[in-house]
């Protein structure tokens, strides 16, 4: 049976994002743009507003202007930020997030609290990257239109000079949040402060520049001070009203997996790796009861793993499990020949 069929436009929902430092115009820009998508497709449902800064207290006078009616929801928590998206799938026309920047730093921070860790290395970032994935399938797949806007990060390379002396220095901006996050939106959107003209004391405007329009439409272009007309022969292209269908997330590799037995090899060394590092941490302090072996159990593990936390332990990969392992021998043989020292 193929997989593929006749193509048709099946993207029936604005999928925006818009990102720049402060002050260029984030939350008035895609109010803007909200507010005129909701009077192009006739919307009978309000705007919502997931609020990390504030903002849509200082905007409600632009909605109040437009009659329309706008709801709003404030928090940085990412567990609110996912409720938000499945609510408003329900009951909004136009769902505004904005700093989604604020839920990658709080996820990331309630993370290392739920956890018990100081930093975020490199065994970590495979479940937060999974958990950001909810919020991103929700983004592409919601049966709703989303703006998306996100505080500006610096893209930092080597860049060689003249003498061959490589130097690091700022080679371009991103939307400051997870790595592939801007990927995500269909039309993606730079805003920047710009000078009305070289003369002293002039006015600053925002000005738009479109990274990406997967149309190609207005791809490169740049708007200044811009609202809705100007991104509108993005939205025009899309199949607004029709039905929304975006990746198939009912089709995973499951069954592969099993039939062909893939990773069960990986399974079985990670199953003995942590049944060597338990019998370790005993040989060392034997007493499950007592209190100083307990704690010198989990000192050990933190040591070792950076983390006292068996359920941790037994997600790592096996080769920092065989790495972890190699350290507690060491420390276990240190400790033996510093009590031999003492005889």
């Amino acid at each position: 049976m193929t997989i593929f069929k006749d193509s048709k436009m099946e993207i029936a929902y604005l999928k925006m994002g818009l990102y720049g430092e402060a002050g260029t115009g984030k939350s008035f820009t895609s109010s803007k743009v909200a507010i005129g998508l909701h009077k192009y497709v006739k919307a009978t449902k309000p705007i919502f507003f997931f609020d990390t800064e504030t903002g849509s207290d200082f905007l409600l006078p632009m909605y109040k202007k437009e009659k329309v009616k706008l709801r709003t929801a404030k928090s940085r928590a990412f567990k609110d930020l996912l409720q938000a998206v499945d609510e408003a799938e329900k009951e909004a026309s136009v769902l505004i997030l904005d700093s989604i920047t604020h839920c990658w730093n709080e996820m990331l921070s309630a993370y290392q609290e739920k956890h018990n860790i100081s930093r975020i290395t490199l065994r970590h970032w495979i479940p937060l990257k999974q958990m950001w994935r909810e919020f991103t399938n929700r983004y592409v797949n919601s049966n709703l239109h989303i703006i998306m806007c996100g505080r500006a990060g610096v893209i930092w390379d080597d860049v060689e000079d003249e003498e061959g002396i490589k130097e690091l220095k700022k080679v371009g901006t991103k939307m400051k949040a997870e790595v592939e996050t801007s990927y995500e939106p269909s039309l993606l959107v730079e805003l920047e402060r710009a000078s009305k003209s070289a003369k002293t004391g002039s006015k600053w405007i925002h000005r738009a520049w479109v990274v990406k329009d997967r149309f190609d439409i207005i791809n490169g272009q740049h708007f200044d001070n811009p609202g809705f007309e100007q991104f509108l022969p993005h939205i025009k292209l899309l199949n607004l009203g029709g039905k929304h269908r975006a990746i198939d997330q009912d089709r995973n590799s499951q069954d592969i997996i099993k039939s062909n037995n893939i990773g069960e090899g990986k399974f079985r060394r990670i199953k003995i790796l942590t049944e060597k590092v338990q019998n370790a941490l005993y040989r060392a302090f034997p007493s499950p009861n007592k209190k100083e072996d307990k704690i010198g159990r989990l000192d050990l593990l933190k040591k070792a793993f950076d983390t006292d936390s068996w359920t941790d332990v037994c997600s790592l990969r096996h080769e920092d499990l065989e790495v972890g392992l190699a350290i507690i021998e060491s420390e276990i043989k240190k400790e033996a020949k510093s009590e031999k020292g003492k005889d």
